[in-house]
């Protein structure tokens, strides 16, 4: 009797652990995986997992399940390739040229569908996403991407090496004028470190360009989505760029990393990159006072915004759909869009952002810091159509022909704006 009664018992306690693991199963295989493909690394991408991680916690019926890729042009080849085979992510990066060409596709979710049937997201919230954010991520009339890691422009700079050229090490050049005045100035040879030192490097890149044309004055296409990029702004900012490396002899010409490199050896004074530079940079030894600036200015103080912003694809799952448009509308809340800026110098989606302790903080340890986020207020985007693509990568080349002499500015970028008028019409043709 005794032996029946423990072998029930074990029975018992066997049923209730299968039970309980059963439901535990069951909760678990409930939890909609929202899928997600990035092409972050590095300190950039560490912070991202952390953040997801931290929602996964928080949100018990959601689980992110992230797929880094190792470059934004592996991202581009991956998803093209996913769509094809009809398997792509839920969510992923994109930069709004890809955008187009997923639109033109029908694979996307209009996040503005979602977002109508949001209680917990109003127009306010619409309404605190900075303007130039808003506008680049609105395509033929829906809302088909969100803001996600964003940036621009920025310069940092050697303290110490202005000093010992004689300027303040607090004011860095405002003007094109003035930033010339100074890269012939630091272009020295500098008896602390036994060589010479010059007043910056560029490498070929089309972001600093585009910068430049619209500071002229210029943009890239007009209202008719005509190239309009080797107009005479954009002579003026390329010439500006070739006689700063050719004429003066003041700025040489690098490739990729080799001028973020030379900087932190001293060999450049100044340094124009991306403001999330400064967080790669970190992870080295800074053996100087570094400083930070925004762009010089010339007719107008208009910078354009670049980075990625975060698109859905279309599942036949509406409530995937529902839990990627979650982790969107979480990650870019005002706190940790806050969070995400002032750890990776990305810039904050929202304007109140700024007004969070976690920003304060950020700017009451680098100050100067402040004039790179006011750049938000008067940033433009480049173009959305799929076409802009590829012309971007052509306007490289030819950029870089200029820049070493092959090509006057004006050739380079007749030629330029030649090509990308063919790469529009060659779209134009596919979508008749």
């Amino acid at each position: 009797m005794e032996t029946k009664m423990i072998k029930s018992g074990i029975i018992t306690v066997l049923v209730v652990a299968l039970l309980i693991s059963g439901c535990g199963r069951m909760v678990r295989s409930e939890r909609i995986k929202v899928t997600f493909w990035h092409g972050l690394s590095g300190p950039l991408g560490d912070t991202l997992n952390e953040m997801i991680q931290e929602f996964n916690r928080n949100h018990k019926d959601i689980e992110v399940v992230v797929n880094p890729i190792s470059s934004y042009t592996a991202l581009s080849q991956k998803l093209m390739a996913s769509i094809q085979a009809n398997k792509q992510p839920d969510i992923a990066q994109v930069f709004e040229s890809w955008t187009a060409k997923y639109v033109e596709a029908k694979v996307l979710v209009a996040l503005d569908s979602l977002i109508a049937v949001d209680d917990d997201f109003t127009d306010d919230d619409l309404d605190d996403i900075y303007p130039v954010f808003r506008q680049s991520v609105s395509y033929q009339g829906n809302i088909w991407s969100f803001p996600f890691n964003k940036s621009v422009r920025a310069y940092f700079y050697n303290k110490d090496a202005f000093y010992r050229a004689g300027l303040d090490p607090n004011h860095f050049p405002a003007t094109w004028e003035e930033f010339r005045e100074y890269c012939g100035k630091l272009t020295r040879m500098d008896p602390t470190l036994g060589r010479q030192t010059k007043g910056t490097n560029f490498n070929v890149n089309e972001w600093q360009f585009i910068n430049l044309l619209h500071q002229a004055g210029g943009q890239i296409i007009n209202e008719k989505d005509t190239p309009v990029l080797n107009s005479p702004y954009g002579v003026e900012a390329l010439t500006f760029i070739t006689d700063l490396i050719n004429k003066d002899k003041t700025v040489y010409l690098v490739r990729e990393y080799e001028g973020q490199n030379d900087f932190m050896a001293g060999v450049a004074a100044m340094y124009e990159g991306s403001s999330v530079s400064i967080t790669h940079m970190r992870q080295q030894p800074i053996n100087f006072n570094i400083g930070y600036a925004p762009l010089p200015t010339f007719r107008t103080n208009k910078s354009a915004v670049s980075g990625a912003n975060i698109v859905i694809f279309k599942s036949g799952d509406a409530k995937r759909e529902r839990a990627a448009w979650e982790f969107i509308k979480w990650f870019t809340d005002t706190e940790q869009t806050a969070r995400w800026s002032a750890a990776t110098c990305y810039m904050p989606v929202r304007k109140s952002a700024m007004q969070t302790e976690t920003i304060k903080g950020f700017l009451q340890e680098f100050p100067q810091f402040k004039a790179i986020y006011n750049q938000l207020e008067s940033a433009v985007f480049e173009p959305q159509m799929g076409a802009w693509f590829l012309a971007r990568m052509e306007l490289k080349n030819f950029l870089e022909r200029a820049m070493r002499g092959d090509y006057s500015p004006k050739e380079a970028l007749d030629l330029a704006a030649a090509k990308f008028e063919e790469l529009i019409e060659q779209e134009r043709r596919k979508r008749q």
